[in-house]
């Protein structure tokens, strides 16, 4: 096993990115984002989580560390529901990486949740890390910004330590993220709002290597029940999404019944969820089941909004069942909506 502190920068050039600077620079999802309140736990059956007996809610307190990071003024975008990933380099060359977040064994685990119930919390606990986790495999590394003490990466208030493995073509396990990169071309298919109409999505093969030390959301058929009607069974379909890419047109001010609120009310509110990227780099959230409410609730937005397709024989494969293949015989289509997306038998 190794480790690897990979630091973050960020990509900046068209006139949107300068935009963004001003109204809240894009961070890379790395570790898990707090809530945008302070929130608070009860004892009840989880919304999110079948296996889970209590419910994390938000209160009306906003979060000190989104005051600190000026959650006003920063850029508010869609949190989507799928699977994260990220891309760096893994034989030399730009690679999609998979989230794995190491775990601990069924004993550690345990005596971490004793610790959790009698406490009232996890600060206190003491992990033997070398001991008490599950093994991972040797290409693991954790994720920018886990602490390490004494050589090893320091467990979150979870008792997870986020991080990645490289998705290879021939791992099952990661089928799914397979069938969006082709990495002998060195391309992935990635959904994304048109440059000069950003209420229009596009499907484009993108180099990876200008996604480099970007983290994106894999959605799509196969992944978290498919909130967004896409594909099918018999021709499932799956994209990448940059974090921070979907906008909010006019999103809701921080503020907690006018949050709520807007969820229940505005057209554009059919989310997982809001992302707040804040200037100085923080990342905050707030999603349906902090608020006491469904996800998904009814058809998204996102599946909603109409799509083009601009993938243009990146690869010479005919073979039917690849994905891009399949979308390079639909290009230059347009569909009204993004699951209505299918390809001519």
């Amino acid at each position: 096993m190794f480790f690897s502190s990979v630091l973050i920068p960020l990509t900046e050039g068209d006139t949107r990115t300068r935009t963004r600077r001003k109204m809240g620079r894009l961070g890379s999802v790395q570790q898990k984002i707090p809530c945008v309140f302070v929130t608070e736990v009860k004892e009840e059956q989880s919304r999110k989580r079948e296996s889970q007996q209590f419910q994390v809610v938000a209160t009306e307190h906003v979060n000190p560390v989104a005051l600190e990071a000026d959650i006003n003024c920063a850029l508010a975008t869609e949190k989507l529901d799928g699977t994260c990933c990220y891309v760096t380099l893994y034989k030399g060359q730009p690679y999609l990486w998979a989230r794995l977040d190491r775990k601990p064994n069924k004993q550690a685990e345990k005596q971490f949740k004793k610790y959790q119930h009698s406490h009232r919390s996890s600060k206190g606990f003491t992990w033997n890390v070398e001991d008490d986790f599950k093994m991972v495999p040797e290409t693991w590394i954790p994720a920018h910004r886990v602490k390490h003490h004494n050589g090893y990466p320091v467990p979150d208030d979870l008792g997870h330590i986020p991080g990645w493995v490289p998705v290879e073509k021939d791992n099952k396990q990661y089928c799914w993220h397979s069938s969006v990169l082709d990495y002998e071309v060195g391309v992935a298919l990635v959904l994304r709002p048109k440059a000069d109409d950003e209420d229009m999505l596009e499907i484009v093969a993108v180099p990876l290597a200008d996604l480099m030390e970007q983290t994106l959301e894999l959605i799509g058929t196969n992944v978290n029940g498919n909130p967004y009607g896409l594909g099918s069974k018999k021709q499932p379909v799956h994209f990448l999404v940059s974090h921070g890419s979907v906008k909010f047109r006019t999103p809701p001010p921080v503020d907690f019944q006018q949050l709520r609120s807007w969820f229940h009310e505005c057209p554009e509110s059919r989310v997982e969820g809001i992302v707040w990227h804040c200037s100085d780099g923080t990342l905050l959230k707030v999603h349906r089941h902090h608020l006491g409410l469904r996800w998904p609730d009814g058809e998204s937005c996102f599946g909603n909004r109409s799509v083009g397709i601009h993938v243009d024989g990146t690869v010479e494969d005919n073979n039917s069942r690849d994905l891009f293949a399949s979308f390079s015989a639909l290009n230059g289509r347009s569909f009204s909506r993004l699951q209505d997306v299918h390809f001519d038998p």
